[in-house]
């Protein structure tokens, strides 16, 4: 994997948790790894074991240059949809790194432009990139701690496993529990022979 696609000093990688999911933000993580940054462990952080992110998510924290999370809510994704929300997370994670910013490269093949900035679209970047799969990482780890933390206000839904996502065991939980304040009304919560009231 390599560390940068360019020879900038202050390149930006960019990734987002959450996008597939029927509750819950959508999560970003901005991260600059700088020079001496070293890892052999930092991949995907859908190929990696929780424990292994939550170690990965304090070495990153420590030793990245710079690094930021940026959060837009459920609301806001059924007002803008996830696309939108998911670049917009981008921008606010982006927008909390003081330093000079020389080009942003982005996991996927989509982004929309953040100021004058240029920037680069890689599909599969979190494989390929280690700047763009430490922010995964960081993402994953953030939104996983929030899901856990809102579990305990509706365990029902037992987000503190699923996360979110369109599990057989969310999806019953919906139907017998109906919607929450954490639920994306714009999403399709039941498949449609189970139809929701909201």
């Amino acid at each position: 994997m390599d560390k940068v696609l360019s020879n900038y000093e202050f390149e930006i990688g960019c990734d987002e948790a959450g996008r597939g999911c029927l509750s819950g933000p959508v999560i970003a993580a901005a991260v600059i790894l700088g020079d001496k940054f070293e890892n052999n462990i930092i991949n995907d952080s859908k190929q990696l074991s929780e424990k292994k992110r939550n170690l990965l998510r304090s070495f990153i924290e420590k030793n990245a240059l710079y690094w930021a999370i940026g959060v837009v809510s459920p609301k806001e994704i059924d007002e803008i949809n996830i696309l939108n929300a998911s670049f917009l997370a981008m921008h606010r994670a982006i927008d909390q790194l003081d330093c000079p910013k020389d080009l942003i490269i982005v996991d996927g093949n989509r982004f929309n432009a953040y100021n004058d900035i240029p920037h680069e679209c890689i599909v599969k970047g979190d494989s390929k990139y280690m700047n763009i799969a430490a922010a995964s990482i960081l993402a994953k780890t953030y939104r996983d701690e929030y899901m856990a933390k809102i579990d305990k206000e509706f365990p029902e839904y037992n987000w503190k496993k699923n996360k979110g996502y369109p599990t057989k065991e969310h999806r019953a939980a919906i139907k017998e529990y109906g919607a929450t304040i954490y639920h994306r009304t714009t999403f399709k919560l039941l498949p449609d022979q189970l139809s929701l009231d909201l």
